[in-house]
């Protein structure tokens, strides 16, 4: 690719991209006087729904695929890209965004549940295309190294955040299913070289006659491709029996990742639902069929489609409270952890459950202990051992834990993640075989209508380049374990790789199950000493918010490091679980309580990678001038609060700003630089107190966004822009 910008920032959602609006004119203006060119490239939702659908817009409203654009641009060594959180769209938040972009005038066609036309099946394929994780496997075309940076883990050890206590009776606990799940079922596989070419995946029915699920697979010689299922039936009973066994005073819960599983997760989100209500479903279920009600989109949809329908209300309410009552969302909204697959991601709820001692919200407004259902046993071992190691010892000395940090095998679409094309729930009775082009069927299961069977694949190149990473941090830290369980199929297959390459690196780095895994790494950061996680993706996901939210209060301060496996970098700024509450309080009071300090980690690293890549000297001093001005955020507590009237977004750019420019004239080795910087040094601090009063007297009341998929920038900038101060001094 020819004339790609020095570093590229992406456009995203909710309260990231608010803070981008805020923050990234400051970075554009401060490094074009670096001579450092900075380019938006569009990610959101929207911005890929309206990318896909060229066909029903006019010229005016056509837009580029800038996810297609960068995933070319990660697979060359010029690659420097910023990433920031995005949406990984649930059904929910998807048909909410088309719903929007039709008010707004776009003419693109609603989501077919039931494609009946072709036209209809076509539009289907490509909304489905920005379900879910869409964007993070085109992009992550390498592995992650994901820690803490040294100044953010300092100020959290100085500055403990809230732990709640844990008590040796707690009730709380997780549930899984006790066989018949993805683990229990899973099939792995190495291709060989007689093996390798295409594959289709075919489903036979009782009757003999066969369906082609998916054509066109290509396997590599070295991948590891999976196959497994849930058994619906198995599943349904596992939640009626979990429901049966909640004690008094204790809630209810299940913990999924909707967004990022956008086949299999919402499916099984509406078992849950299906049971929860199952005699609520039985009395009226043709009735709700005929409103469009499906159990996948939750009890927020269901309470919408029947309001002011008093029967069906008196009903509905029987039911709720015959049931044991709900972990909450939103106590105070009555929003449960039913009511919108997107609402509870397993990765964020599990770990401020843990983080309170074990506590969720009920529907009266007061924590309670929580029965956490997790019916998958893949991972579900992560978090019960997480709790039962703090009922065993107490909560976690935050002033005093090492630090834990993970390095991950995703580049490529790799394990669950890159299942979404290979996941279906079976229509009936049969089998599902993966068939080899040769003829050979590599796995083959028996299924039954409703179970979800799912395909994922893990690349050979990507493998060795993950466990190249993981030994190299091991170096550096110290302390590490690969997180592979030997009685699962796929992690099998994945030792066969580690052992030997483990020998040849002439290291000792122990392999456990995640349940030993999860104790190795609690007893060592209790100790002080810092751990490397060496995992697979979906682990990766799950534990850089676990072990983050627990040491640091907030996973959303981590720095990720993407070594691109062709030579470039992206550096991601943290996680984006909370976006959607702090967008909230931007809509009632105009305050973002939302933290970029994952971004300016981020922002050092990109900046500091331009200079080793390209040998950027002005990116040197800049990526060291941004650390300076990191460390001084954190040490003058300038980070965001959630009050009107402290800091917020805002006013820590702001904050950013001043010191970055400071760091920059006070350096010596550029005098030039010095020189540009030195009147906006002197300007920032000498209008503090104008400029930290024109944000303020912006909060207290209702924003006005122009819309939330796809915002107004005009009006985004009004909000986020306050100080016509501070925007005459950056430019």
């Amino acid at each position: 690719m020819t004339d790609t910008p020095d570093i590229i920032y992406t456009k995203v959602d909710e309260a990231p991209e608010l803070a981008r609006a805020s923050l990234e004119p400051i970075i554009r203006a401060f490094a074009g006087k670096a001579g450092i060119s900075v380019e938006t490239r569009d990610i959101s939702v929207a911005g890929r729904i309206l990318a896909l659908f060229p066909d029903y817009l006019t010229e005016e409203q056509r837009v580029s695929d800038d996810l297609a654009w960068l995933g070319e641009l990660v697979k060359t060594p010029s690659a420097n890209v910023i990433k920031l959180p995005n949406i990984s769209a649930s059904m929910p938040q998807l048909t909410a965004a088309i719903k929007e972009l039709q008010a707004k005038g776009y003419a693109i066609p609603d989501y077919p549940y039931e494609p009946k036309t072709d036209a209809e099946k076509e539009a289907r394929a490509r909304y489905d295309a920005v379900k879910g994780s869409a964007v993070n496997p085109v992009l992550r075309e390498g592995n992650s190294d994901r820690r803490a940076a040294k100044p953010v883990k300092q100020y959290a050890m100085a500055n403990p955040h809230r732990m709640g206590d844990w008590s040796k009776d707690s009730k709380t606990r997780v549930a899984s299913m006790d066989g018949n799940d993805f683990f229990a079922n899973e099939k792995s596989a190495t291709i060989t070289a007689a093996q390798a070419g295409g594959a289709k995946i075919v489903f036979t029915a009782e009757d003999g006659s066969e369906t082609v699920l998916k054509s066109g697979l290509k396997y590599l010689e070295g991948e590891v491709v999976d196959a497994t299922f849930m058994s619906a039936k198995a599943l349904e009973a596992f939640i009626r029996k979990e429901i049966a066994a909640v004690e008094p005073g204790v809630l209810f819960s299940v913990h999924l990742k909707a967004t990022m599983m956008k086949v299999s997760d919402p499916i099984l989100f509406g078992h849950f639902v299906k049971v929860y209500l199952e005699d609520f479903i039985a009395k009226h279920g043709a009735e709700l069929k005929a409103m469009g009600w499906n159990p996948n989109s939750g009890l927020g949809d269901l309470e919408s489609k029947i309001k002011g329908n008093a029967a069906f209300e008196a009903d509905y309410k029987a039911v709720m409270d015959a049931q044991p009552p709900m972990y909450m969302v939103n106590s105070d909204k009555g929003i449960t952890n039913l009511h919108v697959p997107s609402d509870v991601i397993i990765d964020a709820s599990m770990p401020a459950l843990i983080r309170a001692g074990g506590k969720g919200w009920g529907p009266d407004g007061k924590e309670a202990d929580t029965v956490c259902c997790i019916p998958d046993n893949c991972y579900a071992g992560v978090y019960d051992e997480t709790i039962e190691y703090f009922k065993e010892h107490g909560k976690l000395d935050v002033t005093t834990c090492g630090s834990v940090s993970n390095v991950g095998l995703m580049a490529q679409k790799a394990e669950e993640y890159g299942s979404h094309p290979t996941t279906f729930e079976i229509a009936a009775k049969g089998k599902v075989e993966i068939v080899l082009d040769s003829g050979e069927v590599l796995h083959s299961h028996a299924v039954e209508a409703g179970d979800i069977w799912r395909s994922s694949t893990a690349k050979k190149a990507p493998i060795l380049d993950w466990i190249a990473l993981g030994v190299a941090r091991y170096k550096a830290t110290g302390s590490a374990a690969f997180w592979l369980d030997a009685n699962r199929a796929h992690d099998a297959e994945l030792i066969k790789y580690v052992e030997p390459a483990l020998k040849e690196a002439g290291v000792e780095i122990p392999i456990m199950a995640p349940r030993e895994a999860t104790r190795f790494t609690l007893e060592t950061m209790v100790k002080g000493q810092d751990c490397v996680t060496i995992t697979g993706n979906v682990l990766r996901d799950y534990l850089t918010d676990l072990f983050p939210i627990l040491e640091l209060g907030t996973s959303a301060k981590m720095l990720s490091i993407v070594k691109l496996m062709q030579g470039g970098g992206m550096f991601e700024t943290g996680a984006g679980g909370t976006a959607p509450k702090h967008v909230q309080q931007v809509l009632e009071e105009s305050h973002l309580r939302w933290d970029s300090l994952g971004e300016f980690c981020a922002l050092g690293e990109s900046f500091s990678f331009l200079s080793e890549s390209k040998g950027n000297a002005a990116g040197a001093i800049m990526g060291k001038a941004i650390d300076v001005a990191t460390q001084k955020v954190l040490d003058n507590d300038d980070s965001p609060k959630g009050r009107v009237g402290q800091n917020d977004n805002r006013t820590s750019h702001y904050h950013f700003a001043r010191y970055w420019a400071e760091a920059v004239a006070a350096q010596t080795e550029d005098k030039a630089l010095a020189e540009a910087f030195a009147p906006i040094a002197k300007a920032l601090a000498e209008n503090e107190e104008k400029i930290l009063a024109e944000i303020h007297a912006a909060e207290g009341s209702p924003a006005d966004l122009g819309g939330y998929y796809l915002p107004d920038e005009a009006k985004v900038a009004s909000v986020m822009r306050p100080s016509a101060t501070l925007n005459g001094i950056i430019g």
